[in-house]
């Protein structure tokens, strides 16, 4: 029985709101104290995104994620109807959850984990970044998801280790957000809106290359 969309709204309003507490909470907390390093953020990145899609993956699909949810629906995995509530439940959550974070250490960019390019990288770089980690997400994704669901016994350990490994190697460039929700929530809340468009394009660009390329190998994907 297919659970009421309000409940996966708030599915995935709580998991995206989960996600963002944790997963810029550890970037807060190695910002204060040095003591996560780059390899432990990105291991509670993968960690907070494979518990999440084991927690509410049964119920909404656990896609935490804009660019995944309109994935899904230009692949007919998903209605439109549901999209469109999906998404403002998601930014609502990471939104929430980067106010949390600054209710607790206060307003500063880097401690509410907005997402920013890099010195050195240019924006148009950095969209490519994020569009190629993106890709390679929804790939995994679409591999082990269940219709519009990553409710797998291996989804969560598949989606986290990605998001983990794409961390180690994206972190250092882009932040490796992957996901328009997780930026658009801490870009709001800092006030630091500046190239944000290359975390809202290109994440959504990348899930529809990642997901061209899986139905390419497996049509029934």
């Amino acid at each position: 029985m297919l659970t009421p969309l309000p409940t996966r709204c708030l599915s995935e309003f709580l998991s995206t709101f989960f996600l963002v507490v944790i997963g810029c909470g550890a970037i807060a907390v190695d910002v204060r104290t040095g003591a996560l390093t780059h390899v432990g953020v990105a291991t509670v990145w993968g960690l907070i995104v494979m518990t999440m899609i084991y927690a509410v993956g049964g119920v909404s699909g656990a896609h935490m994620n804009p660019a995944v949810t309109i994935a899904f629906t230009c692949f007919k995995k998903l209605p439109i109807k549901d999209a469109v509530a999906y998404v403002p439940a998601q930014c609502g959550g990471a939104l929430l959850g980067a106010l949390a974070i600054r209710s607790v250490l206060g307003l500063d960019e880097s401690l509410l984990g907005a997402t920013t390019v890099k010195a050195g990288l240019t924006p148009i770089a950095g969209f490519a970044v994020e569009a190629m980690m993106t890709a390679i997400l929804m790939f995994v994704v679409m591999g082990v998801s269940t219709g519009a669901k990553e409710e797998s016994i291996t989804a969560g350990i598949a989606v986290g280790a990605t998001i983990a490994m794409e961390a180690f190697v994206a972190g250092p460039l882009t932040a490796a957000s992957m996901n328009p929700a997780r930026s658009i929530g801490p870009a709001i809340a800092s006030g630091h809106l500046e190239n944000l468009w290359v975390y809202i394009a290109g994440p959504i660009v990348g899930a529809l290359v990642g997901g061209i390329l899986r139905r390419v190998l497996s049509p029934s994907a």
